[in-house]
């Protein structure tokens, strides 16, 4: 039996995205290759195009984004613009629950640190939650140091289950990797990040870190919000490589490249990156404690994200030793072909069927 499903799009429209857009577009692929849902996506009106259009067929609200967002979060209306069995909000942007709703939850360390935040950010994610503990039939996290998270801050822990976000197993070719490194002149040995350049992604420290390194640091990713990403990478002068956004065979092309993939993020809610370099069969250097931990499973070289010294001695160990960093690339590509996305397409099924009518699924 075919199951009608709305998914709120929104982040498609994202000025920054980042990896919950990914993670949604490679989750509703594989959930459609399984032929058990009828999806429909739903957005607010937009004026322009999005950067990469969703995989299902999009029903636009006639309300632009700001207004429908304070609308749906605060006043819990208008309803969605379709009838279906089933609404996924996989970004914590929360419609009326017209059906039964799954929400899935990223992080909330705009809880604990709101000053990492832009403004709009400050205003959005409180009210988001608030919709999403009052709303939501299930709760949907992508790691344990989330949802542990979320049940301390007031989450129904009976209603909420673990889904980590899988990775691509496609490998960069050795032309790619040529090709990438001629066309920005990349040094044969690097240090690689990747990410938007917000607070908690770190970056300063980890140019803190690559001071006292005799090695080049490459950027990737979009510019975000408080930092300017220009003063951040000042103190590494000619080491420094800002790169931008990139498509995803260049990303894949730039992670297989690379020497070490550094991330040594204050907070995730999973470390989606970990697991694209791991599957590159590149080394990873990333923070203890974190959601990234747990995204590397034993896979990568753990670090005191807060301390410099213990990064700078963490990437110089996985360079100068080469047999830690074989260790480090066999073990991570076996992580990284564990966490499939049909898996994690599996778990989302499982949780849509915890609020649907018994029969209604599968």
């Amino acid at each position: 039996m075919s199951v009608s499903a709305a998914v709120v799009v929104e982040q498609y429209w994202h000025r920054v995205p980042g990896g919950t857009l990914r993670a949604t577009s490679e989750t509703l692929r594989a959930l459609r290759a399984a032929n058990q849902y009828q999806f429909v996506g739903v957005a607010a009106r937009h004026r322009v195009q999005p950067a990469e259009p969703p995989p299902i067929p999009v029903v636009k609200h006639w309300l632009p984004r700001p207004i429908l967002y304070e609308a749906w979060h605060r006043c819990n209306r208008p309803a969605l613009p379709v009838a279906v069995d089933l609404i996924w909000a996989p970004a914590m942007v929360v419609p009326p629950a017209s059906a039964p709703l799954v929400v899935t939850v990223h992080d909330l360390d705009f809880l604990h640190h709101p000053e990492r935040l832009s403004r709009r950010g400050r205003s959005f994610f409180p009210a988001a939650w608030k919709a999403t503990r009052e709303r939501a039939d299930w709760i949907v996290c992508p790691s344990e140091h989330t949802a542990r998270d979320a049940a301390k801050a007031g989450a129904d822990a009976s209603k909420l289950s673990v889904v980590p976000w899988g990775v691509s197993a496609e490998a960069a070719t050795e032309a790619e990797v040529s090709e990438v490194r001629s066309r920005w002149n990349l040094p044969e040995v690097f240090v690689l990040w990747v990410g938007t350049v917000e607070p908690r992604k770190n970056l300063a420290r980890l140019v803190e870190a690559m001071e006292g390194l005799p090695l080049t640091l490459v950027v990737v990713g979009p510019e975000g919000w408080v930092q300017n990403d220009q003063d951040l990478l000042r103190p590494l002068g000619m080491r420094a490589r800002r790169l931008g956004l990139v498509n995803n065979k260049d990303l894949r092309a730039l992670y297989a490249a690379a020497t070490v993939f550094a991330f040594p993020s204050l907070a995730e809610g999973f470390g989606l990156p970990v697991l694209e370099a791991m599957s590159q069969g590149t080394a990873v250097v990333t923070s203890q404690n974190t959601a990234t931990e747990e995204a590397a499973g034993g896979a990568a070289v753990l670090v005191d994200p807060f301390d410099a010294a213990s990064i700078r001695d963490a990437i110089a160990s996985v360079f100068e030793d080469g047999e830690l960093r074989n260790d480090l690339q066999r073990r991570g590509a076996k992580r990284a072909a564990a966490m499939t996305w049909q898996a994690t397409a599996a778990g989302y099924a499982d949780a849509f069927s915890q609020v649907l009518p018994i029969g209604a699924a599968r």
